[in-house]
């Protein structure tokens, strides 16, 4: 492997930076010394360290001048943090301090809960211990970050960005960050800011020309003798009598809020004006050179038409309620906007948005609610995202939130605004879902000159030739090409163009957005023979399925296909074309790994498949009598990574035990008796660097892969984790696989796989999120590789893969009316087209908190702070996680209730908007991701830690907090209307046993998975129309199907869960249930509500949220 660096593509030491197709290999770098690519190591930069001396406090939030820090994950997921040399003198290494504890009771609690654990609060004092608990600063700017030096200088024509030579050869690249360097200033104090306008409890204004007058109320209160946030306790008290909300106010002892950063801080988010990223930022009509001896690829010359391509799996029946609320606004075909020359661009702004201004009455999301005495908060049904607050024209436009949604859908003007809400502010994404898309086959593809941003609906055309770039504000020409339009064959309207009212477009990129002909598709599967997974017996149902859809596989007539068996040898099959059948080669030196026949290992599909078919018809019988137990995971990983390297692909792998031979091999870290009784889990980080540096590799030659998992043993996904992670993979989890004794997985399995061999597929991708001038992005979650500072390496993508981002506001957003937000994912098609899909979301700037407090989404919030809390649990501990996501509820309604009421009240107050938060908070601490004192598997924990920061928001939310049905009374008032079929619409109940009625029968969707609970008493008219049973007794232990009866009953209870099952693109298998089940402790367990051994009940955790916000 060469050392090039990021430099080289393609496999050469010179030309320009990485565009498409293999780049050098990012571990081929010399490692850095003292850096480990694990993450058990902690690498040069910590984020848990201390920055600088604090002044002891012991509030959470400090109340001196606001010192920007680092946000809680400012990691690469997973990955270690590698950063630039600090200028001025390297960082402390000191360990952080613990905190001394400080019990936090209820009033009416008699046992002690733990005391508060302070190792997750980022910046203690080295020398001097805080008792600071742990929490986030969500927002804060990440410290500035050296520019390169081929940004320094405004390049003045399409000046691809390269990575700067020296920082390439040096230690100072950083290949593996995708965090901000290390601060090194110790006394980063900011001037002080103008304060904030004062707020009155219901002045719920949208920024206008000039602000209406307010009534003035007390500052925000910062308490610096607080005690420490202290998690809620584990235990339940023995007795809990509520005790009387305090009254009064809690505005004494107020101190002025801290100053807000006024940007003087740079980031790394948004680029300088003109500083261009070559990857997907080359100048649109302006071909660059590709490296010495390559030939672009070159498309068909097409004439600039548009085509509305229907999605491959689009045709289906309608949504979810929750996703079909979040996109209503979007179900109407774009209406045309009419821009005139110099109409109402983001900079015309102002009238339209004072002319929203809701002074008169109160807004519904800042209604006023005492979540002690509301008790059926929950909606009958699923709640839709919040709409901003856009003039009608913007908001008809806009992305749909399914695709794009932030945390808060109005932007606060400064951080300290932002910081003074105390609510994270974040992006989720689901860039590639299966849409309809308006699809551009023009050969110009308009963007601003200086930031690169896509045209899009939000940009103002100052007259027909000249445009007004939404993010940087610079004015650029309007293309010659531009000005037809050929969808209405009108010639001077450049804003009616598809470009211009779609916030949401598809381009096909000319040839200069690719450096190589775009890659053909090439699937390598490597399955795991040995005898462990030759008694699940997965190795029928994979051969089988793969079979029944090889024909649907993602791909044109150049398609390849191969296969690797593995056991203590690996084995390869010689398909090439001309055989009688295939080939196995055998190759039993695992240490040193090589391929036997190059160029017959993977073979053009369309030529070879009757060898491709025979060889899935004779795979399960091959090794049907193997006694081999060993697993050489690692070496089978090697060889396919030779293999794929030239043209990049899927590797999919069937893996069923420990790896336990040759390279990569693990051993068994779980100890069966501490699942339960464990206050932190231990080995939630990997085991070896293996994996990971595996997976970098494979994502430097375009190479995603994989990972099924069918075990009913250990298999350490922690460390398996990382290849899929790392590489833009997905893993699949299949606990107690057996084709005999569940038959219920092998179900979900065959679905999974089905669904995956036949979904799109998106070949060696990039992504890169820009956003407005002033805001900028530190920190993703999702599974890619962060190339650069803001440029995600994905080697695939898929329509099932979610992301998230963090965001801080680095200037001062005073002179603005709206911010935009836009994704571009340029991709390469299993067709061959080289793509570009863009995604533009437009939100508004406010300036004061209870527009902030009105706008916030719950729903989004808390699928950033699950992400969030993942990676809290990996660098820190589980019980910081924990108490870090109980401080998020009591930080947010503390700041709502002395910010933003007026008048106080007694009681634990929140806005509408936010009446849920303690509710899903509350979810969070008892999902198995992060539940403690119950025994959960380590390998189940970490799946569900995987799904949470790779599941998009609206699958994540079911396995956050499930819904729960009555189904014995089924319905037809109020029901859908799908292709002939009712569809019943019941009423989400409260997850709570009071709910439960034993005569009746109750459907829990949690996601990936359905529990069906039939009551004792169940009438027996339900027993028989749904279940074919006579009685209660008859009902089948391991029932895992409904009968298909001709019955009206069972007619609507299967077309009720099949329409649930279609919202989402994996299959969750169904359980029916007892009370005598083994199964009922598991559906006992989502009783998020209710009190358990080692948690509270809902009531008994809002009564402590009130008395840690009344301190």
């Amino acid at each position: 492997m060469s050392t090039a660096g990021f430099n080289s593509q393609n496999g050469t030491g010179t030309g320009q930076a990485y565009v498409n197709g293999p780049s050098q290999n990012p571990v081929g770098l010399q490692q850095l010394p003292g850096v480990s690519y694990g993450m058990t190591h902690q690498p040069t930069y910590n984020p848990m360290q201390a920055k600088a001396p604090a002044p002891p406090v012991t509030g959470l939030y400090p109340s001196g001048p606001y010192q920007p820090v680092h946000p809680v994950s400012s990691y690469q997921p997973g990955q270690s943090l590698l950063t630039r040399p600090l200028i001025g003198g390297p960082p402390s290494h000191t360990p952080p301090q613990s905190a001394s504890p400080g019990p936090r009771l209820p009033p009416a609690q008699t046992t002690p809960p733990p005391s508060a654990v302070s190792s997750s609060s980022y910046y203690p004092n080295p020398r001097q211990p805080q008792p600071m608990a742990p929490a986030w600063h969500y927002n804060t700017a990440p410290p500035p970050m050296g520019q390169p030096t081929s940004m320094s200088i405004p390049p003045h024509g399409p000046v691809p960005n390269h990575v700067n030579p020296a920082a390439s050869s040096t230690p100072s690249s950083a290949p593996y960050s995708s965090a901000p360097p290390a601060h090194v200033s110790h006394s980063v104090t900011q001037p002080p800011g103008p304060g904030m306008p004062p707020t009155s409890l219901h002045g719920y204004t949208q920024p206008g020309p000039a602000p209406p007058p307010m009534t003035h109320m007390a500052p925000h209160t910062y308490q610096p003798s607080r005690a420490p946030y202290g998690p809620p306790p584990t235990c339940p008290p023995p007795t809990m009598k509520p005790t009387p909300p305090p009254t009064g106010t809690l505005m004494a002892n107020a101190t002025p809020p801290p100053p807000k950063a006024d940007g003087t801080v740079a980031g790394n988010g948004p680029q300088a004006p003109n500083s261009y990223n070559h990857v997907d930022n080359k100048m649109a009509g302006l071909p660059q050179p590709g490296p010495p001896g390559r030939h672009l690829g070159h498309y068909p010359s097409l004439p600039p038409g548009y085509q509305n391509t229907s999605a491959l799996h689009n045709a289906g029946p309608p949504m979810h309620p929750a996703m079909q609320a979040a996109t209503q606004p979007y179900t109407q075909p774009p209406q045309t906007y009419q821009q005139p020359p110099g109409g109402p661009g983001p900079a015309q702004l102002s009238p339209s948005l004072a002319a929203l201004s809701l002074q008169s009455s109160t807004p519904e999301a800042l209604r006023v609610v005492n979540l002690l005495q509301e008790r059926n908060l929950l909606p009958p049904s699923p709640m839709p995202a919040p709409t901003p607050c856009l003039p009608q024209d913007l908001q008809k436009i806009n992305c749909n939130p399914e695709v794009f949604r932030s945390t808060l859908t109005s932007i606060p003007q400064t951080q300290s605004l932002l910081n003074k809400a105390k609510m994270p502010l974040g992006l989720l994404l689901h860039p590639f879902k299966d849409l309809s898309l308006p699809v551009v086959t023009s050969s110009t593809i308009v963007r601003c000159r200086s930031c690169r941003t896509y045209i899009n609906p939000f940009v103002s055309f100052l007259d027909q030739r000249r445009w007004k770039c939404n993010l940087c504000y610079r004015v650029n020409d309007v293309p010659e090409e531009f000005m037809y339009n050929p969808v209405s064959r009108s010639y001077g309207e450049p804003h009616k163009r598809p470009e211009v009212q779609n916030a949401t477009i598809e381009f096909i990129a000319p040839s200069e957005y690719m450096l190589r002909p775009p890659q053909p598709a090439v699937y390598l599967f490597i399955l795991d023979v040995s005898h462990n997974a030759v008694e699940t017996g997965y190795l029928n149902v994979f051969c089988q399925s793969l079979l029944d859809n090889i024909n649907a596989l993602p791909g044109d007539s150049r398609t390849k296909v191969g296969f690797i068996t593995f056991d203590s040898t690996i084995h390869f099959y010689n398909l090439q074309e001309g055989l009688s059948q295939p080939q196995m080669l055998i190759v039993s030196d695992i240490e040193d790994i090589f391929l036997p026949t190059p160029d017959s290992l993977l073979v053009n599909l369309n030529e070879c498949k009757e060898l491709v078919q025979d060889l899935l018809t004779s795979l399960p019988n091959l090794f049907e009598k193997t006694m081999e137990t060993q697993s050489a995971l690692g070496s089978a990983l090697q060889a396919a990574f030779k293999l794929l390297s030239p043209t990049g692909g899927r590797m999919s792998i069937f893996q069923t035990q420990l790896p336990n031979l040759g390279v990569g091999a693990l051993q068994s870290r779980e100890d069966p008796n501490q699942r339960a009784s464990a206050k932190d889990i231990q080995h939630l980080s990997p085991a070896t660097d293996f994996y990971k540096k595996l997976a970098l590799d494979c994502s430097g030659q375009q190479v995603a892969v994989d990972l099924f998992l069918l075990s009913s043993q250990y298999c350490d996904l922690a460390s398996l984790g990382c290849i899929s992670r790392y590489s833009a993979g997905s893993v699949y989890y299949y606990p107690s696989y057996h084709h005999q004794h569940n038959p219920a997985q092998v179900e979900c399995f065959q679905k999974d796989l089905k669904r995956y061999l036949t979904r799109k597929i998106g070949f060696e991708a990039v992504m890169r999120i820009r956003c407005t001038k002033g805001l900028s992005i530190h920190t993703f979650h999702g599974n890619f590789f962060v190339r650069s500072t803001d440029l995600l390496s994905l080697p695939n993508v898929n329509p099932d893969a979610g992301f998230a981002v963090q965001m801080s506001i680095e200037e001062n957003l005073d002179d603005m009316q709206v911010v935009s937000f836009q994704a571009a994912l340029l991709y390469t098609s299993s067709k061959g087209e080289r793509r570009i899909r863009v995604h533009t979301l437009c939100l508004p700037v406010v300036n004061s908190l209870a527009d902030i407090f009105a706008g916030a989404d719950v729903q989004a919030i808390t699928g950033l702070l699950a992400c969030m809390a993942v990676d809290r649990s990996a660098t820190a501990s589980l019980s910081d996680a924990r108490d870090a996501m109980t401080n998020a509820a009591i930080d947010s309604l503390t700041s709502y209730r002395q910010s933003v009421l007026t008048i106080q009240q007694p009681g634990l107050l929140a806005p509408a908007c936010l009446r849920l938060f303690p509710l899903f908070i509350l979810a969070l601490l008892k999902q198995k991701a992060f539940r403690t004192g119950t025994s959960t598997r380590l390998d189940d924990r970490l799946f569900a830690m995987c799904q949470l920061k790779y599941q998009p928001l609206v699958y994540a939310l079911l396995m956050i907090h499930p819904a729960l049905y009555r189904v014995d009374d089924l319905t037809d008032e109020g029901a859908l209307n799908i292709n002939d079929r009712t569809i019943p619409q019941p009423r989400v109940l409260q997850l709570s046993v009071e709910k439960l009625s034993r005569e009746a029968a109750f459907l829990m969707d949690a996601g990936t998975v359905m529990y069906l609970w039939i009551g004792r008493n169940c009438h027996p008219n339900f027993l028989t129309q749904v279940l074919g049973v006579p009685n209660y007794a008859a009902v089948p232990d391991n029932l895992y199907l409904l009968p298909e009866l001709d019955t009206a009953e069972s007619q609507r209870t299967r077309a009720f869960i099949g329409w649930l099952r279609d919202q989402r693109p994996f299959f969750p298998s169904l359980h029916v249930i007892r009370d005598e089940s083994q199964l009922k402790p598991t559906f006992m367990q989502n009783m998020i509500e209710d009190r358990t051994e080692s948690a509270l009940s809902y009531y008994e955790f809002l009564l402590h949220l009130q008395q840690q916000i009344s301190k």
